[in-house]
């Protein structure tokens, strides 16, 4: 197996969370001189022209990013006309966010499995989504909330106009069948 087509996979994966060079050296089984020859190799290979991602060290991990000079055309697939559609992934994030507000980004992760952070960033390119302030959670994370734009979008005069979700009532007949049960074995 080739470990640099793994690590681009990995890259992939953990997305803007991105990899430290300790997660490099734990998961593929080498030591720090290797990582860092593996990442510089791989490195190299996105820094060609044909290439449209780069391997970026931001924080203290790296990440798989597009690369500058092609942005105005990412902002283009984001914000024309023609794309107007949501995808299955945008939806179920929306629906969180609106049925949830103000809600964190990892608020969101946790209902949906899967970070949520791209599909925010759309939202918000879109202007479905916007930052609504500050969470008093340790690190003041960003507070989501649905735009005027997204009443609009699903012809919603409030917020308070969405179908409303019934929650799941836990079903006390195996419980009490099974109380019953135990009580029965214990008088016996």
């Amino acid at each position: 197996m080739k470990k640099e087509a793994i690590l681009e996979g990995l890259l992939f994966v953990v997305g803007d969370e991105g990899l430290t060079l300790k997660n490099i050296c734990e998961i593929l089984e080498l030591d720090m001189d290797e990582a860092k020859m593996l990442l510089k190799s791989l490195k190299e290979e996105y820094e060609k022209d044909n290439r449209g991602l780069r391997i970026s060290f931001l924080g203290d991990t790296f990440k798989l990013t597009t690369k500058r000079e092609h942005k105005n055309y990412y902002q283009k697939l984001i914000t024309s006309k023609g794309n107007n559609t949501l995808s299955q992934a945008a939806l179920e994030t929306l629906a969180i966010i609106a049925y949830n507000q103000p809600i964190t980004r990892v608020e969101v992760d946790e209902a949906r499995g899967i970070a949520s952070i791209n599909m925010i960033r759309k939202l918000m390119a879109k202007d479905l989504v916007k930052v609504a302030g500050k969470s008093d959670l340790p690190g003041k994370p960003n507070l989501y909330k649905t735009t005027s734009e997204f009443l609009d979008y699903f012809g919603l005069a409030t917020i308070d106009d969405l179908p409303k979700i019934e929650k799941e009532v836990e079903n006390t007949e195996e419980q009490e069948l099974f109380s019953s049960i135990y009580k029965e074995k214990i008088n016996e």
